[in-house]
């Protein structure tokens, strides 16, 4: 194929052809290849007199350096082209409503448990825990509680064996953190977690539930300094202006033991259904801890005092939050959990 020729078949295919990035490699190795007719050229060079090759090598290279640029300008063209259409087919409308994302929330029980770490914690407490499968020593002899005492019947408990039982309460954990420290050094601490009683389910009642004790034990503390924790942990979980009221009652590891209510926060006191028309509501028991307790964990009740008290974790969610039912916090309905974010 003469020069000339080959020059303006080049242009032409550039200007009729439907070029894209794939028909112009095609169309770049056609002319521009090993076995393309610009190299067939330079390799029929070889059977000329010297002059003619000169000659013509200039001009076989001029067309390879104009070929050349014209696929590099064509491919600029057509990757601009590209990505002009990539942009296009990828934009983003920004006054579109973003995607909503599902957020989860704390469930109502740990958020009360949270609240009340966060206020003890900062009343210098040390939050503790213990197994759920507990011995009968540390749940029941070791909180004064022989197996004969009457005291069993009012705690229907799960066992697994003759010892191991699934704990009635969180006190046992008290009785751990008394044994253990050989020291007998002064304890302040709560221990929130999982209790098992056989319960029959209803609104008001679980088998299953969540309790925190809460156990101080040093040579000064009082029933006042115990009267004013508790005062402090009502208005901090029910509102400022929430008062507290003791009243007498039994528990086989406290001596001398309390029931303790808070003024109603629905009708400050006047007497609702809430508080079935008294003006106040039971929320917890108490009391200083009996020296048969202090006594079996190893601290000397003529030098160490206590007191100890028990919160049902629900029983404030319930109180706090208004559900009536105890079961809603167990029914895995997150759209419970949403109302509280």
């Amino acid at each position: 194929m003469e020069l000339e020729e080959l020059k303006r078949k080049i242009n032409e295919d550039f200007k009729t052809l439907k070029l894209n990035l794939q028909t112009l490699s095609e169309l770049r190795a056609q002319y521009l290849g090993k076995k393309g007719p610009i190299q067939e050229l330079l390799l029929d060079m070889k059977n000329l007199p010297n002059e003619e090759k000169r000659t013509l090598g200039e001009k076989v290279n001029a067309l390879k350096a104009l070929a050349t640029e014209l696929f590099e300008e064509k491919k600029k063209e057509l990757e601009k082209e590209e990505q002009l259409k990539k942009l296009e087919s990828e934009k983003v409308d920004v006054t579109l409503p973003g995607k909503e994302i599902n957020q989860g929330s704390i469930h109502i029980l740990s958020k009360v448990i949270e609240e009340i770490e966060d206020l003890f914690i900062g009343m210098g407490y040390e939050v503790k825990d213990g197994p759920e499968v507990e011995e009968d020593k540390f749940n029941f002899q070791l909180l004064n509680i022989p197996k004969d005492h009457p005291a069993r019947a009012m705690q229907d408990t799960f066992y697994v064996d003759a010892v191991r039982l699934l704990r009635t309460q969180t006190s046992a954990v008290q009785a751990h953190t008394m044994l253990e420290d050989e020291e007998k050094r002064d304890v302040r601490i709560i221990c929130p977690g999982k209790a098992y009683r056989r319960d029959d389910d209803d609104a008001t009642h679980s088998h299953e539930f969540t309790q925190m004790e809460g156990l101080v034990v040093n040579k000064t503390v009082s029933m006042s300094e115990l009267k004013g924790t508790l005062l402090s942990m009502a208005k901090a979980l029910f509102g400022e202006d929430r008062e507290i009221r003791l009243r007498p009652s039994y528990f086989p590891f406290t001596e001398p033991s309390i029931e303790v209510d808070v003024s109603c926060f629905k009708c400050h006191g006047k007497g609702c259904a809430l508080c079935k028309g008294t003006g106040w509501i039971e929320i917890l028991g108490a009391g200083m801890v009996n020296n048969n307790v202090l006594k079996m964990c190893g601290y000397d009740p003529n030098i160490y005092q206590g007191f100890a008290f028990g919160v049902g974790i629900e029983r404030i969610a319930m109180l706090k939050y208004g559900i009536e039912d105890i079961r809603t916090l167990y029914s895995n309905d997150l759209r419970q959990n949403k109302q509280f974010k």
